[in-house]
């Protein structure tokens, strides 16, 4: 009889829980990430990561906000969470980090976006990601970005000799279009880093769409956190404690098998090598006749006046309507009466913009380009060439959650994923 309950509850618990693969070994992780600053969804990430410390060696935790007002302190703040709830979680788990551990760890990058070199001058988290990538050890340091790429993109510039050293997830989409300058540096210049680059595979990570009431992004706090510890009180302040967590399959994709080969399923999404990315170079506003991919950069070269402006300095703007708002994009002067700027469409639409500036050749230019959302597209002659170790959203429309490319390859995991994370939340009971 003892046999047959346990059986019964064995099977309940497979239905609930599927257990991901062992990872070949602890994985070497530093995080760059813009917490505190326009989007809440990396301090549930943060919550997540903090509660799974145990299962990487954590070597570094970087405030790289290029856009919004993320800083360090509140990476601290959220540790001072943690360290209340610690004696609770550790009574349950010997192996996860001490708050003091982290705090050392904890470093600030640079704030706000790259001119248009991509780089600019060092900063506490650079030379933190050098350091770190430097020491002897046999195993990558594995850099998971969560927002902006300029302090990564500062440390390839000040020791490129650590592309060798590290590997990279970067949680892309809107992140990219904030961070162009630092990700045309990289790609340019590093075409042969070991890179998974995710668009759009991530979303599903908070997709709906075939998931049981249980785990919803609305119900599960209250059926799971429910105020849990003060990490539980605290998530409530962000989207009133709806699943959101767009940077969590970075991690996920550490802590289930083998982080060698992105091309395998994993919690964090399955990916494919890609050859090229895409670069579209204009001479003049584009037309409703243009289209291209999704989070493919768009290079405006205008000619105006030979003036005294300074190299790479901001001299222009790109004006894009967002909402009931304009959202505003710096150009640059280069030189020679050239002008130039970047911009990298973070979805599907029909985009519309106009040029800003006291430079009466540039000021008033208005265009239009139709954006599909299928990465990273055709090719064009003006497009970076990359190495063999470039990965990014798996592009068969199999894969697509609706409208987003990748997105199923993710999704499918949620299910597992909030249950396992829901029994360290009832740690904290």
């Amino acid at each position: 009889m003892k046999k047959t309950i346990l059986m019964i509850c064995l099977g309940f618990v497979a239905t609930q829980v599927v257990a991901q693969d062992p990872v070949p070994i602890k994985p070497r992780v530093l995080i760059s990430t813009d917490i505190g600053g326009t989007d809440p969804d990396d301090n549930q990430s943060m919550t997540h990561l903090l509660m799974y410390s145990d299962l990487i060696k954590l070597e570094g935790l970087v405030s790289s906000p290029s856009y919004g007002q993320g800083s360090k302190e509140e990476i601290l703040r959220m540790i001072n969470l943690y360290e209340k709830d610690f004696p609770k979680l550790q009574g349950h788990n010997k192996d996860l980090a001490e708050p003091d551990y982290l705090r050392s760890i904890t470093k600030q990058g640079r704030k706000g976006g790259a001119p248009f070199r991509g780089y600019q001058t060092s900063t506490e988290g650079s030379e933190w990601i050098i350091k770190c990538a430097k020491e002897k050890n046999d195993q990558p340091l594995w850099v998971l970005v969560w927002g902006g790429l300029e302090d990564l993109a500062q440390a390839l510039h000040d020791s490129p000799e650590i592309r060798n050293r590290i590997k990279v997830y970067w949680i892309g989409g809107p992140n990219k279009k904030w961070s162009a300058n630092s990700y045309a540096y990289i790609v340019e210049n590093f075409p042969d880093l070991w890179f998974i680059e995710v668009n759009s595979s991530y979303y599903g990570f908070f997709s709906d769409n075939n998931v049981p009431d249980s785990v919803k992004s609305s119900d599960y706090y209250d059926r799971y956190i429910n105020e849990a510890g003060h990490l539980g009180k605290d998530f409530k302040n962000y989207y009133n404690g709806e699943i959101k967590m767009g940077d969590t399959p970075s991690l996920l994709y550490m802590l289930d098998g083998n982080p060698d080969k992105p091309m395998r399923e994993s919690w964090g999404g399955s990916f494919e090598n890609i050859q090229h990315s895409p670069r579209i170079v204009l001479n003049k506003p584009s037309s409703l006749k243009d289209t291209v991919a999704f989070c493919s950069i768009l290079e405006f070269h205008l000619q105006g006046p030979k003036t005294n402006i300074p190299k790479d300095s901001v001299c222009f703007w790109m004006e894009v309507p967002y909402g009931k708002s304009v959202q505003k994009w710096p150009g640059y002067h280069l030189g020679n009466g050239e002008y130039v700027i970047r911009y990298i469409p973070k979805k599907a639409e029909i985009l519309h913009y106009k040029f800003n500036s006291k430079i009466p050749e540039l000021d008033g230019l208005k265009g239009s380009i139709v954006i599909d959302n299928h990465w990273p597209g055709k090719k064009h002659e003006s497009d970076y060439v990359l190495g063999n170790n470039w990965y990014s959203d798996k592009s068969d429309k199999e894969f697509y959650d609706g409208k987003l490319q990748g997105g199923k390859t993710i999704q499918k995991w949620r299910t597992n994923v909030l249950m396992d994370w829901a029994e360290r939340w009832n740690w904290l009971r």
